[in-house]
């Protein structure tokens, strides 16, 4: 890497500015109380019978207080004397195998000491009937062979497509029930008709199933949990695509849609299903979306998130990557999403340099910024928590022109150590 160092070692970093978004921060305070007022009217909880074993669906995503939702939801069932399990309700992820994905699961927080219940992991689905175009729909065995199930996720924005419905609970029917057979099947086709696929597959799995009701989710713009749907089976396929409008409407992005440089210091599975979020960053696996007015020159992502054991996808978005990132990197997790979704571009491997450092310097000197200019760069520590952020100053007009954006302190040299690893608190 000698040459590297040569080449880069006159690239001169701009100085920054601490940066917080203060987006509407209203949350849920008491999660379990919110859950139970809106369970406790549903006709499909009122029809769960003692002694009946309940499947409830966990999801792989990192999504605010999870487990208290999820923790409800099994005493509500327990409570009328039946015998809940949770389900890893998930496609390819967790390397397609069921131990992965149990261990993604505790990863979350969900474990069966927390829950209080059995976990039951497998990959072996039931065939229960074909969609209009010849392809199967598989359900997770467990779930199909238990009394009843409950569907739990969250509802956002897919960072591959549009459609009615996207990352939800019909979502949740079609490939977390589906695992890697039926997301497989499904994605056959590939996102220019996804939205139609997921529509078909999970009225039918409604129609087939014993779905007892659905628990959506929505996290406002700081991540926190916000609004709590507690639905009917029949309500789902209606309400979901309000809710679906409401969620995109909370989706948080850095209050620049350009910059020449986006600093990354994480990507994960528990970030975004393309370990950052194409809706965020601008840059998709595919052409049936896209969002022209967002733009960034070049993209540094620096590490791995904790929690995503390895999964590298949405690396493929990034121009340029660390080693530290490439030595946590695990092909064996990250491919079967991959191969499942038959888009490959989420995983191809970017320029790989030594440090954060020459990382950051080979994206300023390939940014492209007419002669006198100062780039515009920008720092994130994720996708999904952008309260702070840091700019270059030459973002500061932008930001003061910004309603819901507040200036932290004044500007200061990019902090590295001397072994060049960005040393910055998102806090």
């Amino acid at each position: 890497m000698e040459f590297i160092d040569r080449a880069l070692k006159d690239v001169e970093f701009p100085r920054i500015v601490k940066i917080r978004q203060n987006f509407d921060p209203f949350y849920i305070k008491d999660v379990p109380a919110a859950v139970r007022a809106g369970v406790e009217k549903l006709s499909g909880y009122a029809a769960i019978q003692p002694g009946q074993r309940i499947a409830i669906t966990g999801t792989s995503r990192g999504v605010d207080r999870m487990p208290e939702v999820l923790r409800t939801v099994v005493e509500l069932v327990k409570a009328k004397g039946a015998e809940p399990f949770i389900i890893p309700a998930m496609g390819s992820h967790g390397g397609a195998t069921a131990e992965g994905q149990r261990n993604m699961l505790a990863g979350l927080g969900v474990t069966e000491e927390t829950m209080g219940v059995p976990i039951l992991a497998t990959m072996d689905v039931e065939l229960i009937a074909h969609i209009s175009d010849g392809r199967p729909v598989y359900v997770d065995k467990y779930a199909h062979e238990a009394d009843g199930i409950i569907l739990v996720n969250r509802i956002k924005n897919h960072t591959g497509f549009r459609g009615d419905y996207e990352s939800g609970l019909m979502k949740m029917m079609a490939i977390g029930l589906g695992k890697q057979r039926g997301a497989k099947n499904y994605h056959s086709t590939g996102f220019k008709y996804m939205g139609k696929t997921i529509a078909e597959v999970g009225n039918t799995v409604l129609k087939k199933e014993k779905i007892l009701f659905g628990v959506g989710v929505i996290e406002n713009s700081h991540g926190k949990l916000s609004d709590i749907a507690c639905l009917e089976p029949n309500e789902i396929p209606v309400v979901e695509k309000e809710l679906l409008k409401l969620a995109h409407s909370y989706l948080p992005r850095p209050f620049f849609d350009k910059a020449d440089v986006l600093v990354v210091q994480e990507i994960g599975k528990d970030v975004s299903g393309t370990g950052m979020d194409s809706n965020v960053i601008g840059r998709y696996n595919n052409e049936y979306v896209s969002s022209p007015e967002i733009s960034y020159t070049r993209i540094v992502v620096l590490d791995l998130s904790e929690h995503t054991n390895g999964n590298g996808n949405g690396m493929g978005f990034a121009d340029y990557t660390t080693r530290r990132f490439f030595n946590k990197l695990s092909l064996e997790q990250t491919y079967p999403n991959v191969i499942t979704s038959a888009h490959s571009m989420t995983v191809r491997i970017p320029m790989i340099i030594d440090t954060d450092k020459l990382a950051i310097a080979a994206a300023l000197q390939a940014c492209l910024v007419q002669e006198g200019e100062k780039p515009k760069v920008g720092f994130i520590l994720n996708t999904k928590d952008l309260d702070t952020i840091y700019i270059s100053e030459s973002l500061l007009d932008e930001a003061r022109a910004c309603p819901h954006v507040e200036v932290v302190g004044e500007p200061f040299d990019i902090p590295f150590t001397e072994n060049g690893e960005l040393k910055l608190s998102f806090k």
